[in-house]
């Protein structure tokens, strides 16, 4: 058990939490006997068991509280029992779970005050980032994204969304493949010519719809889009790694750049949740997880959200912990989380919440309603009290039910706090399994190949169907003819008496009789 957590048992004096030589006997044994992730220390050490790591969970807390450190702790507790990790570090401070640890006076003086001395030690770390920049690229398939979330990432209303559907099912009749933005392009411009002949079969089309579309994959492209949609994708099995002493592999996105399109960051985050609910198998519920997913800010994944986008999240968590994934969602406020979704987070790790203004009282009140109570205390008072560092914190017990709510102490974590030189990023990619596997861009034929090679045919085929017609060049008369013809219909129609008519035919006899001449 030392050696899976990296870390050693000691008494300390003079502290806040001192534990008896029983208590320190009774801690080992039970770490030994759980296989336990040891989070911090409450009135007993706190431990969250692996195989309720796949009933999800939820870090909450305001700025400046701790969740990052948290976060941290849970992942290298996660990669200590070889579950492999997916986390999002959004202010580059994740990254240095991939060095080791020490030289940090706080984490010196916490390890103290909970009786604990770490063995510092780094992690098994893989950086990827969608923008190819500071890890290996990301990218998935325009026919993966699908239209839901790509309609959602587009910002589309109703009407727009049933035009990208339409888009999507014409490809799948006509075998043409979405795999990059210029594929999709392309899709929309066929539609868009075609727009009458496809009514009968598929629905009217407005030019005004496909133009709204065009323009917001235009703002996408302006975001990093393009980089994101291409080939080759990402394969998840790269994401499920263990290193060679057993170790799961921590997966870290580099977001700093990607949230600042946020739209874009939520839904890349919700994709990558579904397509591991769809190619997972089914396994019930393992021992420990085939896989943590820790999604970060969370609240952007809600925000503004269409009905049918909540009811996929709800799906997608509901049915996900049966594929052995535990997905933890990482937020600031937890009523930022729907309740659909939040009933289905079993263990909670709650920081301080600030209690200024009505919106944060009601947070507050919620969220110790929602935590099992502790005689001891009372939760609503305590989570605005809470120190930096320090956590309501509430794990499945071996029943599955909610342990009582403990005052939890967060323990430090083995690797380094906070970021990394960028000499340290380039080190660990170069060593990564799968350098050169997503570097180089593919770009195989495609709807945009395939509608380019049409069009072009169909404009070498034009002058052969056209028949041949011959040159006729005007004559005076031809010109003559015209002008008299003119003439003739602009006085007929002002004559409106046989005397008129009369007139008109006398002036059209002299001047033909001129021309015989």
């Amino acid at each position: 058990m030392q050696s899976d957590f990296a870390l050693s048992i000691t008494m300390a004096e003079g502290t806040d939490r001192t534990l008896s030589q029983g208590c320190q006997g009774n801690l080992l044994s039970v770490l030994m006997s759980l296989n336990g992730i040891y989070v911090g220390q409450g009135d007993g050490p706190v431990n969250l068991t692996p195989k309720f790591g796949n009933r999800h969970g939820l870090v909450a807390g305001a700025t400046g509280t701790g969740k990052t450190v948290s976060l941290q702790v849970l992942a290298e507790g996660f990669s200590s029992i070889g579950v492999p990790v997916f986390m999002a570090d959004i202010k580059g401070d994740l990254a240095g779970m991939s060095q080791i640890g020490g030289g940090n006076p706080k984490i010196e003086d916490r390890a103290k005050q909970i009786g604990y001395s770490l063995s510092y030690s780094a992690f098994p770390t893989v950086f990827w980032d969608v923008f190819g920049q500071q890890g290996h690229p990301v990218r998935a398939t325009v026919s993966e994204m699908g239209p839901l979330l790509l309609s959602r990432m587009l910002q589309l209303n109703d009407t727009q969304e049933g035009v990208l559907n339409l888009t999507f099912k014409l490809a799948d009749d006509e075998g043409l493949l979405l795999l990059d933005m210029k594929d999709l392009r392309a899709a929309l411009q066929h539609i868009a010519d075609n727009a009458k002949e496809l009514t009968t079969e598929y629905g009217n089309v407005s030019a005004a719809s496909v133009g709204t579309i065009q323009r917001a994959l235009l703002v996408l492209e302006q975001q990093g889009g393009e980089s994101f949609f291409g080939e080759p994708a990402l394969k998840l099995e790269d994401l499920m790694r263990t290193s060679l002493d057993g170790k799961g592999v921590i997966n870290i996105l580099a977001a700093d750049k990607l949230m600042q399109s946020p739209k874009l960051y939520a839904t890349f985050l919700l994709w990558m949740l579904s397509e591991l609910y769809e190619q997972m198998p089914e396994i019930g519920d393992p021992e420990k997880p085939k896989l943590v997913f820790f999604f970060d800010e969370a609240h952007l994944l809600f925000d503004e959200a269409p009905p049918a986008l909540i009811e996929k999240v709800e799906q997608v968590v509901r049915l996900i912990r049966s594929k052995g994934v535990g997905v933890y969602f990482i937020t600031q406020n937890p009523i930022d989380v729907p309740d659909t979704v939040l009933g289905q987070l079993g263990n909670r790790v709650q920081h301080a919440l600030r209690a200024f203004t009505p919106r944060d009282q009601k947070a507050v009140k919620s969220c110790a309603e929602t935590m099992r109570p502790n005689p001891a205390f009372n939760t609503e008072d305590v989570i605005t009290q809470l120190a930096v560092g320090e956590a309501l914190v509430s794990f499945l017990e071996e029943k599955g039910t909610p342990m009582v709510t403990q005052r939890t102490l967060i323990h430090p974590p083995s690797s380094r706090v906070g970021a990394i030189t960028p000499d340290e990023r380039r080190a660990v990619i170069d060593r990564s399994p799968v350098k050169g596997v997503y570097e180089v861009t593919v770009d195989r034929e495609s709807a945009y190949e395939l509608l380019h090679a049409k069009a072009q045919q169909e404009v070498a085929e034009a002058p052969k169907e056209a028949a041949p017609r011959q040159r006729h060049e005007p004559t005076a008369m031809d010109h003559a003819g015209k002008v008299i013809g003119a003439m003739a219909t602009s006085v007929a129609r002002s004559a409106g008496t046989q005397i008129g008519r009369q007139l008109i035919r006398g002036i059209l006899g002299n001047l033909f009789k001129g021309g015989r001449r």
